[in-house]
């Protein structure tokens, strides 16, 4: 009962107003070729003024019905926030047939959603639809992927592709210029089909940030949805705007923060049990003792991971607690404005703001 035949976008703002309304001029070029186009502009708490900055700065597109914003009282994180506009967008008479999430700080090239619609409309089975993510510089960036394993995360945690290879393990990154499914494509840029949020739940809000996508697109697969990545739809992408995440890092400082610790280790609970959460991060830490080894023989090799994130992992992503094992999906009849279950549990997450 997915109803409507429109699109609308959301874009979850957090302390990032020029991002956000750069980004919202950009989708507005696409209503060229999907006339029945719309963007939800959600401020996720920001407390620095933001509504009243995007409400300034967009007043021509909103008083237009392009645009519409929606302020939040508290940040519950990404997926909750996405939450709030999709239940908004479900409440209607007739919802839109696709919602598309879009970070703030992307930039679209012409046709990228017209492309993601397109590939939903050729494959029935299909639930998400990704774009090819291009960092500033106009080079590729990673936007579809396989879901972590235990043997995924031995790689990862070594830094060494050989090691997978050897050991006959696809790698969790899938490169291609055509479109191709994958198992999960970047929460960063991509098209939802409206039924497949409404038959399997919108975002679990267990997760303040990170793997919320990852997660819902493993239930998705799991109820026999397919997910695919489309090339065609490209998609600049700053990385980290929101969140502040370094792209550097040395031995003695983390290049994630706790939260992507915490989240790591819920979605790995969710998917694989407690028992899988637990070898998957004895991989990982396999793995880094692994490149540590091999830097011994080879100096100009560094260590996969800062003896930083090593701790954050012994401290936050080891050992799942009660609270990981229990699902927080969110359904289309849900409340709204609740807040999320990581909040209401009591799990206590590092983050500004």
């Amino acid at each position: 009962m997915s109803g409507g035949t429109g699109l609308a976008v959301i874009i979850v703002n957090y302390r990032t107003a020029h991002h956000s309304i750069q980004c919202v001029r950009t989708l507005a070029r696409e209503r060229q070729y999907l006339r029945d186009l719309e963007v939800v502009l959600v401020d996720n708490a920001s407390g620095d003024g933001s509504p009243d900055i995007m409400a300034g700065a967009l007043a021509d597109l909103i008083d237009a019905g392009f645009v519409r914003l929606l302020p939040l009282d508290l940040n519950g994180g990404f997926g909750w926030a996405n939450n709030q506009a999709i239940l908004e967008l479900l409440d209607r008479t007739n919802p839109p047939q696709f919602i598309m999430l879009l970070n703030p700080d992307c930039t679209i090239e012409e046709g990228a959603v017209a492309s993601l619609r397109e590939e939903l409309m050729a494959h029935d089975r299909c639930a998400v639809a990704g774009s090819q993510l291009l960092n500033p510089d106009g080079s590729v960036s990673g936007s579809a992927f396989r879901f972590p394993t235990i043997g995924r995360e031995l790689v990862r945690g070594a830094g060494i592709a050989a090691v997978g290879r050897v050991l006959g393990i696809a790698p969790t990154l899938i490169c291609s210029d055509r479109a191709c499914e994958a198992e999960w494509v970047t929460g960063a840029s991509c098209l939802f089909r409206t039924q497949a949020l409404i038959e399997n739940g919108l975002f679990d809000d267990g997760f303040f940030l990170y793997f919320e996508e990852v997660e819902l697109m493993f239930r998705l697969r799991q109820a026999g949805w397919a997910i695919r990545h489309v090339p065609a739809s490209r998609v600049f992408h700053i990385g980290g705007a929101s969140t502040g995440v370094r792209e550097g890092k040395s031995l003695s400082t983390p290049s994630l923060p706790l939260y992507w610790f915490q989240s790591r280790r819920r979605f790995l609970t969710l998917a694989y049990r407690p028992l899988g959460a637990w070898l998957a991060s004895i991989a990982w830490l396999a793995g880094v003792a692994l490149s540590r080894i091999a830097a011994l023989f080879q100096p100009s090799r560094s260590g996969a991971s800062s003896i930083a994130d090593v701790r954050h992992m012994l401290d936050y992503g080891l050992y799942p607690d009660e609270a990981d094992q229990m699902a927080a999906i969110i359904w289309k009849d849900g409340p709204k404005g609740q807040p999320p279950y990581w909040m209401r549990a009591g799990k206590q997450v590092n983050h500004a703001g």
